[in-house]
């Protein structure tokens, strides 16, 4: 039997969809199953990973015709024009990191991006100059070819699918198109998929990428080398080059999605593994989780005055060391051990006024930028192998432009370099840029128990350090630890949910934070996807984000 969980979602149209039950719905608990388990932003993408599974693939299977998938029914977000990192671990082996995080052109001119921080700005929050050479398709391709079992035609199927016969817009996808419309209008192929009319579509409107699925189609029968040496990459760079951009054929024959090794640390007894440099995210995750480990959490109230600020006034520390040291390691030696060591955490612990927010910093522009509109998945199967999985084009919609040949959007990522010169995250030919993906598994006692990741820039981080603690020191639920309220600290502004009391606000800004207040289950603070493996082993639970379409299905 098949079970589902629904975030904030058009209810009547997927129930009569996937249908389900309504008082299955709208229980907010996790889902279980004892099979297999896909937890994503989207139920078309959870659906296309869940029927893999059920064919007899594994969780790597699963996991990449779900990234497809995604890619075309959220656009907004991730697909074959990004970049991005997933996390493997089979059952009885170590744990591998895929890097498929995007890359600078080989042309790309420091003096040209660098003039002044305006022109960075300018060039690279969207149009040619922001794209890096994309990943997805290497990255994909290459955990197909070393861990998992199907073909990359039986993978692709349904996303192809999902392109050619189109799919309903959400609510959520909706806005994504209102709020972006001078960036999708400003490009007449972009608006000829995303507009209708040359209006914002409304939810219920059916999306179709015709050209999109001839792309994917053309990438099953062919493999990765149609799109970095073959017909798929010519067009892009030609679409790139009408528009003045640096992209060049030799680029894409040059790139390459790399096999290495998480970080790994450990909170309470659980061992944790996450993204490696040049994802950030892992390794700043782990030394905020040090920090916190500092710290009886759960002699205090959850979401208390005092809970929040010991969590704030770690993070603003992690971000300070974050801002200084983290780089592309093909570049720079990014002093992983130091970050991640039990004592470089109690030193910054020590730091931590229980009563007075004092540590403050002014973080570099590329920290306090609201990028980060990514996507995550989580996948486990029955053999209990772990794949979590998070991608990105970057901004909403990415750089704007897309390919009407291919039907390919591509990213804008070349933003996430630092806005000047001679800094460890500075823009160079070839170099990836830095990112605070960390897709996230942990093991207890040894044993497989938790793939967790969301999205949302620098908020990945904090939001996962609060889902991992909601679990580990106040015993929740997987969708309970992912729907809690949740802060974010960067500077001097501590980012919370409103749904987080006037009578803690009150304390937090008598302890002299400065407080901006966001909405209910605001999609700022990232759409979590996770999935835990209970102690038996033999059940899963799984959760998804109501701050945005998230989705799990078990069987």
């Amino acid at each position: 039997m098949i079970k589902y969980q629904k975030g904030y979602f058009q209810l009547s149209r997927w129930i009569l969809l996937l249908g389900m039950a309504l008082p299955q719905l709208l229980l907010a608990q996790d889902v279980t199953a004892a099979h297999g388990m896909v937890a994503s932003a989207h139920p078309l993408a959870s659906q296309a990973g869940v029927e893999i599974l059920q064919q007899g693939g594994n969780a790597v299977d699963a996991a990449v015709a779900t990234a497809f998938a995604l890619g075309v029914v959220e656009p907004n977000a991730s697909g074959l024009g990004g970049g991005g990192f997933l996390l493997i671990q089979m059952k009885g082996e170590k744990p591998v990191t895929i890097n498929y995080r995007e890359m600078a052109a080989q042309s790309a001119n420091a003096d040209l991006y660098y003039r002044t921080v305006k022109s960075f700005d300018s060039l690279t929050r969207s149009g040619a100059y922001s794209i890096g050479v994309p990943g997805v398709p290497a990255g994909l391709a290459l955990a197909l070819e070393k861990y998992g079992t199907l073909s990359l035609s039986q993978v692709i199927a349904a996303a192809a699918r999902f392109a050619r016969q189109g799919f309903e817009i959400s609510e959520n996808l909706a806005a994504m198109i209102f709020q972006n419309y001078d960036l999708i209008q400003k490009y007449p192929a972009t608006a000829d998929i995303f507009l209708v009319d040359d209006l914002p579509p409304s939810a219920g409107s059916i999306l179709t990428n015709p050209n999109l699925a001839v792309s994917l189609e053309l990438l099953a029968r062919n493999g990765p080398q149609v799109f970095y040496q073959g017909e798929l990459g010519k067009n892009i760079i030609e679409k790139v080059k009408a528009y003045g951009g640096l992209l060049s054929r030799e680029d894409l024959k040059q790139y390459q999605a790399t096999l290495t090794k998480p970080v790994q640390g450990s909170y309470r007894g659980y061992t944790i593994y996450s993204s490696a440099p040049p994802a950030g995210g892992g390794t700043h995750l782990i030394e905020l989780l040090n920090i916190l480990e500092g710290f009886e959490l759960s002699q205090y109230q959850h979401n208390s005055a005092t809970y929040l600020h010991i969590f704030a006034e770690a993070m603003k520390m992690v971000f300070a060391d974050k801002s200084e040291n983290m780089a592309d390691p093909a570049f720079y030696r990014v002093p992983v051990e130091e970050l991640i060591s039990k004592e470089h955490a109690k030193n910054l612990a020590s730091r931590i006024d229980p009563e007075k927010a004092t540590y403050n910093y002014k973080a570099p522009r590329w920290v306090v930028r609201k990028s980060g509109h990514t996507t995550h998945l989580s996948v486990i199967d029955e053999q209990r192998n772990m794949v979590a999985l998070t991608q990105s084009i970057n901004s909403w919609f990415g750089s704007g432009i897309l390919d009407e040949n291919t039907g390919i959007l591509l990213n804008n990522h070349m933003a996430d370099f630092e806005n000047e010169p001679g800094k460890p995250n500075s823009l160079e030919p070839g170099k990836r840029p830095v990112s605070s993906i960390a897709p996230t598994l942990l093991l207890k006692n040894g044993k497989p128990f938790l793939s967790i990741g969301t999205p949302g820039g620098s908020r990945i981080i904090s939001a996962l350090a609060q889902i991992i603690v909601n679990m580990v020191d106040f015993n929740m639920g997987i969708d309970q630890a992912i729907e809690a309220p949740r802060i974010h600290a960067l500077g001097q502004a501590l980012y919370l949910e409103k749904r987080i009391g006037d009578e803690v606000q009150m304390e937090l800004q008598k302890k002299g934070h400065q407080l901006n207040i966001k909405n209910d289950f605001d999609n700022y603070f990232g759409g979590a996807q996770g999935i835990v493996i209970d102690s038996s082993g033999t059940v899963l639970r799984g959760g998804a984000d109501s701050r945005r379409d998230g989705f799990v299905i078990g069987y």
